[in-house]
């Protein structure tokens, strides 16, 4: 205990050296826009002199058309334009000017949902007035509108250009967060159920608030956990989880300003959890092994940049880590352990460097259905060093290294191509241990409105892994018509072939509906300890049904298959039944 005391007092005093001052300016930059709530009214913004006028809007569901006479994006930013007013027009969930949402129902529905208060729509804005006219933020602003989960959709359009000003509207289309009740999925033969209260974004604050009761293949346990993504009034993410476990329990707080738009200049970070369950190894679809893991992790780093330059940006980072392992053997009903893995204590400073390419495409209807789409084709790069010494409280010395690329192609007609690889793994002397190379590769054919082929390859390789560090194969992570974690190996690969339709049905106006037929090939290789020689290529195919959720946040799309197993060993079911809630088609 004595020890442990004092490699956390060692962490405690090289970060405090590291980091100093900077990391105490959490969220302190100032919100960006302007607020459309009731008359005509002079506010002073923040970061702004003087006053703006905030002026109401009528809702106006969808992207507003084009405004006529508008001088192009490259006319205004000859012309040194700046933004002037900035309206917020931040819709409820139902359109109640439109007579097919104009129900008793869903007017109730408006009327029991908060919407989203138009000051967290502006503090996710990176223009305001009197900056510059610059699409390319304009742009970027709608993204990042588009990743909070409590908007359906989110547009930036101009409605009026005078006296050298540019008055941009924001439109937001709110979804339903409140989920009370239960929750059900399966995959790979096996159940997963739940009761929980939810609500992702509490009062039209953007704060998210859960209350569970969860139950999978491996645990049971309850949870309360509360996240503000825009705290400080900014873009500072506060996430707290609190999770008593039936094996276990979870203890977690992350406080994080990251580089969340490409000309952020800092960003800072702490995280510190304490993690305890029993850590199962999985070998044909059954558990054949397992131990208890307590995993301890203190880490927090700040980060600074150029900016944009030359569409891209290069960012620094520096930090340090304490991350701990400690395992314990469990006997149970389902026997003693038979392998341990060896304990692991590592405190280190790490360096990382990024580089982002402003390069990104709006699309439709390829992972989910009916709703706009952003596809990151610049290219990115990301290398993470860090040294452990066993000197000052590691386990042992090891170089820990991260690293990850990606690319995106569009041939400029209907076909999209992603790339993207990462690696991880500690170089102990001269030895490289828990080594992890992944690839992947997924393309899209757009051959209409309403149909999209896709196709995609995921491959895995390790090195001397650490015995808590399975790569599995089955039903949970691709390979649908087997159970799950069928086939477990020291390096894997799946290749999935699907034909995608996307309906215009929309029952009750509440769910997009698409299908999918679909086929799975893949296998492992290698002999870890405990598995069983590998079954070799593995096929399935199937169909199934798309229900994505145009109304609700709390879940994107829900997938209703049926796959069948080509081959395998006679115990498994012939007829694989799956229904889970995934973030894309």
């Amino acid at each position: 205990m004595g020890d442990r005391l004092a490699v956390r007092s060692r962490f405690l005093i090289l970060l405090a050296l590291l980091l100093g001052a900077p990391c105490l300016a959490l969220g302190t930059e100032a919100p960006a826009g302007g607020e459309a709530a009731g008359p005509v009214t002079p506010v002073s913004l923040p970061g702004t002199a003087g006053s703006v006028p905030i002026v109401s809007v009528r809702p106006t569901y969808g992207p507003p058309g084009d405004i006529t006479d508008i001088p192009s994006d490259e006319e205004l930013e000859a012309q040194h334009a700046v933004i002037g007013q900035v309206f917020i027009d931040n819709q409820n969930i139902f359109d109640l000017n439109d007579p097919k949402d104009d129900t008793r129902l869903f007017r109730l529905a408006n009327h029991v949902h908060i919407k989203t208060r138009a000051r967290v729509v502006r503090e996710q804005l990176l223009i305001r007035p009197g900056d510059p006219f610059d699409r390319r933020l304009i742009e970027e602003s709608a993204r990042l509108l588009r990743a909070a989960t409590y908007f359906y959709d989110a547009w930036i359009t101009i409605v009026r250009v005078h006296d050298n000003k540019v008055d941009l509207r924001v439109t937001t289309r709110d979804v339903w967060t409140l989920n009370p009740g239960f929750n059900f999925g399966r995959s790979g033969g096996t159940n997963s159920t739940g009761a929980k209260i939810e609500e992702e974004n509490l009062l039209g604050t953007g704060i998210g608030l859960k209350l569970s009761h969860e139950k999978n293949v491996d645990r049971s346990g309850s949870t309360i956990e509360v996240s503000d993504r825009t705290a400080f009034g900014g873009h500072t993410l506060v996430d707290v989880n609190y999770s008593n476990l039936s094996d276990g329990a979870l203890r977690e707080v992350l406080v994080t300003r990251p580089f969340y738009a490409l000309d952020t200049r800092w960003a800072a970070s702490g995280a510190a959890v304490d993690d305890t369950r029993i850590d199962p190894i999985y070998d044909r679809g059954r558990l054949v092994d397992q131990f208890r893991d307590r995993h301890e992790l203190l880490q927090a780093f700040y980060g600074w940049s150029r900016g944009l330059q030359d569409g891209w940006a290069r960012r620094w980072t520096a930090g340090m880590a304490f991350d701990e392992h400690i395992f314990d053997p469990v006997s149970n009903h389902s026997g003693t352990t038979n392998l341990i893995p060896q304990n692991r204590r590592f405190l280190y400073p790490f360096v990382e460097y990024d580089l982002v390419q402003d390069d990104y495409l709006k699309l439709w209807n390829h992972d989910q259905i009916g709703r706009t789409e952003d596809f990151e084709l610049g290219g990115t790069a990301s290398l993470q060093l860090g040294y452990a010494h066993a000197g000052v409280g590691s386990t042992r010395s090891a170089v820990l290294i991260k690293s990850s690329a990606a690319k995106g192609f569009k041939d400029g007609g209907t076909s999209t191509l992603l790339l993207y690889s990462d690696f991880s793994g500690r170089l102990e002397g001269a030895a490289l241990r828990n080594g992890v190379l992944d690839a992947s590769v997924r393309y899209y054919v757009e051959q209409s409105k309403n149909w999209l082929f896709f196709s995609t390859f995921n491959a895995t390789k390790g090195f001397a892994l650490d015995l808590d560090n399975q790569i599995l194969l089955g039903g949970d992570n691709g390979l649908r018509g087997y159970p799950l974690r069928y086939q477990d190996g020291t390096a894997r690969a799946l290749v999935t072939v699907e034909q995608r339709y996307f309906t215009d049905w929309y029952p009750f106006r509440l769910f997009r509906v698409g299908g999918a037929i679909f086929f799975d090939m893949g296998r492992t290789w290698g002999q870890p300890p405990l598995a069983q020689p590998s079954l070799g290529m593995l096929k399935d195919a199937g169909f199934g049904l798309r229900f994505g959720n145009a109304r609700s946040g709390l879940g994107n799309v829900i997938h209703v298959d049926l796959a069948f197993p080509f081959n395998g060993d006679r115990n498994i079911s012939r007829v694989q039944f799956l229904v889970q809630t995934e973030q894309s088609f």
